[in-house]
This record gives structure tokens, sequence and C-alpha cells, in this order.
């Protein structure tokens, strides 16, 4: 069955406060309560409908995480104010001290940055692996593990991650999986795969307009509302709340991505072609000289393309430089 993620954002019946065709911006900080049961229910996560604190929960938010929750199939979402906060957030709330996790050495330098550098503080210990090796997946498998961590498509080398066989190796040993799906949106679908969670940085093809930095983790209720939890809440307690205003433009903006996404898929692949044929070394995952090109035909989306990321190798950082140089000089890219 055709898998689409792009028509339950269009069929969301999401109005403004006086019958505005988008959503109102609730720039508030704090709410109003009528009584004062209502509130205490509210700050006990147990009265549906109010709001309590922006860093908590606001409404423009609440918005757009139902709009991501929707295109990604998942029962809930929460949205931050970068892309590192939705990752650090998420593997914060499930590791703690003694704890450790998998992940792709080849992962984005501010998530292998953080991994690297940053958890040892806390005592959490990560393994770093080839995530296309399966098997040296599953050798470090630790009885502390609690996740793998990895990209639908990696950052920077653009690796294919086969989310269903790691999914299963996850369900095996009762490990979360979490996939951050950052450059391949609509493309790519995680959870139909077996993620058990989805991190974005919103700030590239979602927003897609280079005006903000914000990112979004897409999980079930029940994780969701751990993050929001206002007693050990990582998201609640380390306040990483995305501006109202900021969410509002990126909601309008995600109502095209689907356009946007086919149209990136057609530049990278005319560009990988084209410079292929004039013998430079380039790797694009809708090229069939790519070594997951079969896997991705697997587990991506049809109608979305391959994706608006390409890699060229120049030979040596002086070309590479130079011909960044004449593509700007060109206009291209």
């Amino acid at each position: 069955m055709k898998y689409d993620p792009a028509t339950p954002i269009q069929e969301l019946e999401q109005f403004g406060e006086h019958g505005g065709v988008n959503p109102s911006v609730t720039d508030s900080s704090t709410y109003t309560f009528m009584e004062a049961k209502t509130m205490i229910g509210t700050f006990e996560g147990e009265q549906e409908g109010c709001f309590l604190y922006s860093r908590h929960w606001n409404p423009t938010n609440k918005f757009l995480a139902d709009a991501l929750a929707a295109m990604e199939r998942t029962e809930a979402a929460w949205v931050t104010a970068s892309g590192m906060a939705a990752i650090t957030c998420t593997i914060l709330q499930i590791c703690n001290s003694g704890d450790h996790l998998i992940t792709s050495v080849t992962t984005y330098g501010g998530t292998y940055a953080f991994l690297k550098n940053y958890l040892p503080k806390f005592g959490i210990d990560v393994t770093f692996v080839n995530i296309t090796d399966i098997e040296s997946v599953k050798v470090a498998i630790k009885p502390n593990t609690k996740l793998i961590y990895t990209e639908t498509m990696t950052n920077p080398t653009l690796q294919i991650s086969d989310i269903p066989t790691l999914s299963k190796i996850a369900k095996q040993h009762n490990l979360k999986l979490i996939v951050d799906n950052t450059f391949t949106p609509m493309i790519a679908s995680p959870i139909k795969h077996g993620a058990d969670i989805v991190v974005y940085s919103m700030t590239k093809f979602i927003n897609g307009k280079n005006d903000c930095v914000a990112g979004a983790i897409c999980a079930s209720e029940e994780f969701i509302a751990s993050l929001a939890s206002v007693n050990d809440g990582t998201a609640m307690l380390l306040g990483p709340v995305l501006d109202p205003l900021r969410s509002s433009s990126i909601l309008k903006n995600l109502h095209t991505l689907h356009i946007r996404m086919q149209q990136h898929s057609k530049n990278a692949m005319y560009l990988s072609k084209m410079l292929q044929e004039k013998g430079m070394k380039v790797k694009y995952a809708g090229l069939e000289s790519h070594p997951d090109y079969n896997l991705f035909n697997e587990i991506k989306n049809e109608d979305f393309g391959y994706g608006g990321m390409l890699s060229i190798d120049a030979g040596t950082p002086e070309k590479a430089s130079e011909f960044m140089e004449e593509m700007q000089k060109d206009g291209v890219g």
C-alpha cells in the first residue's frame, strides 16, 4: 500500500481563535484559570485542553507538533528551539548515569560532539560503529545499552541506515531506536519501519527558508508526556522552548514541504548526473552507484525522489575550495 506522509497534514482542521484559516499565534507565557482546581489538574497533567506555562506547552507550538505527528504517523510530537535540543532532550530522557548507547560514527558533527565529549560528564557510555555494518551493531550491545541512535541518511557521508533491521535488533534487546530524519522528511518514514522516536532539525528542509533554528521530536504519547513532565521531563526542565511566532511560520511552510522535497530531489538528481558525466566523483542516493541505492529504494516513500543532498569528492581540500567558489560565482547550490 502506498504510504503518503503529505495528505495527513493537509487534512488537519486547525483554525484560528476567531475562525481564521490559519491557527492563531499565542504569545503568552502564562495562562488564566477560572478555578483553582483546573489549575491544579493542569499542573498534575490530568486536565485536558488547558495550558499552564509556555515552557510546558503553548497552543501555537501544539498546532505545529500535531501537524508533525500527523506527517510521521506518531501519536504525538514536541517542538524545540533547535535540532540539537530535540536530539539531546530525547537521549537524556532515556539515558541515565551508567547507561550505554550505540550510534553511527558518521553522525552529524554536533550530535557526535555531544555524544563523544558531553555525555561522559554524566557517566553515559557511547559506542560508535559503522551503522551499515549490522554485525558491528549487534556486537556493540551491552547489558546496560538503552538505545540505538542513527540517521536515515547520515550527515555528511550519505550512508543509508537499514531501519527495519536495526528495529528488529532493538526490539530483540528491549532498546529504543531513535532516527534523525532531517535529510529525508516525506521521503522516508522511520516509524513505518519500526523506529520508536524520530527527531528533526526543522532548520533545514522542513522550514526550508533559512530564517530560523528549530527542532522536533515525534513519538508515542507516553514519551512526549514524559518529556513535558513538570517533575522530571527533560524538555520541560531544560527549557529549549520554540518561540510561538516561529512555530506559526514553520507550520505554514510545512504545507508546501511535499512540493519542495520533490523539487529538491529533481535538482539533486540533475546535478549528480551532470557532474558524474563530467568525470567527477559524486555520491547521491538516487544514483545506482551509491552503495545503499537498493536499500534506500526499499525504505523510501514513492513520489518524493531521493532527496536534496549529494556529495562531491574533489580530491584535495584546495580543489574543493576552488570548486565551491566557482559554484558560488555561477549561483549553483
